[in-house]
């Protein structure tokens, strides 16, 4: 497959590339009372609860208290296995909840009905958990149309630069109960939260460690299918690929965000984007497609290559 440098495509084309684009309405109205999850002197329901709400005024139909399920939501399965669209009034990302009943940084769960109701049986419900681009690299990658994922129910994921656990939980829903989410996060402050996100999904193995010495977690972490890295550090490339050499499988997918400010401010994006391809490339990480973040996100760029042992 040849190295697909592109621009975010977004938009709702159905399941294949993914649902919401954000459209004028993600970037919400007013700012007052759109800040809503940091607390309730922004105008928002009150309490700090974590990390909050989703948002709200960067997305106002992805924070909690909208989407009504039951027969009005249809969820459909996206190309990507484990990921979906809920489609109603509008269509948004989700994922089936790991711990229904559960959100963990207030976005909205939508609750679907299915089953014959004709024989009087009750009808199962399924949980999902909307999942927001402007919180998540990740999912802004597949609203903007990434083709290679690499990350499926049953996969094993190493996740450095886990934060607070918010697109660590998504990931925890995609890979469900056959599949495990090595959570490798160095802030004390943001572990504390990554860890009581875990205790409610036990697939989901929370390492407080810093991602630039991977052999200080090297009991803990087996071989995995793929390597996702957010961690807005300098040398980020040579920390994926630090932990790749140690962890990842051959031919296993790398997934890495960047930030073209946190790598170097004195030149255009563009330039910080080719420069870290090619220290992938040095690295035998194979390049396979490269897609800008926007609208969700400026000078952001995500990076999916396949790692290669031998070099060839």
């Amino acid at each position: 497959m040849a190295f697909n440098q592109g621009r975010g495509r977004g938009g709702p084309r159905g399941g294949g590339r993914g649902g919401p684009r954000g459209g004028a309405s993600s970037r919400g109205g007013p700012r007052g009372g759109a800040r809503g999850g940091r607390g309730g002197s922004r105008g928002g329901a009150g309490g700090r609860g974590g990390r909050g709400g989703a948002r709200g005024g960067r997305g106002g139909k992805f924070g909690a208290g909208g989407a009504k399920g039951g027969a009005k939501v249809i969820v459909e399965p996206h190309r990507h296995a484990g990921v979906f669209i809920a489609r109603g009034k509008e269509d948004l990302l989700v994922t089936k909840n790991m711990a229904p009943g559960e959100s963990v940084y207030g976005e909205k769960r939508i609750t679907v009905e299915s089953g014959d109701k004709s024989d009087g049986s009750a009808p199962t419900k399924t949980e999902y958990r909307v999942w927001n681009p402007f919180r998540s690299k990740l999912a802004a990658g597949i609203l903007g149309g990434i083709d290679e994922f690499g990350i499926a129910p049953g996969k094993k994921v190493l996740y450095l630069g886990a934060a607070s656990g918010t697109s660590v939980s998504h990931v925890s829903d995609v890979v469900g109960p056959e599949g495990v989410v090595y959570a490798v996060e160095f802030s004390p402050r943001s572990g504390r939260d990554l860890i009581s996100m875990a205790q409610k999904r036990p697939n989901v193995i929370p390492i407080i460690e810093d991602a630039r010495h991977p052999q200080k977690y090297r009991m803990l972490v087996g071989m995995v299918d793929a390597v996702f890295a957010d961690v807005a550090q300098p040398d980020q490339a040579r920390i994926i690929a630090l932990n790749s050499h140690l962890f990842l499988k051959d031919k296993g997918s790398v997934i890495i965000s960047i930030k073209a400010n946190c790598i170097d401010s004195t030149v255009d994006a563009e330039t910080v984007f080719a420069r870290e391809v090619q220290k992938l490339r040095e690295e035998r990480i194979k390049p396979l497609e490269q897609l800008t973040l926007e609208p969700y996100e400026r000078d952001h760029c995500i990076v999916i290559g396949r790692y290669l042992r031998s070099g060839n």
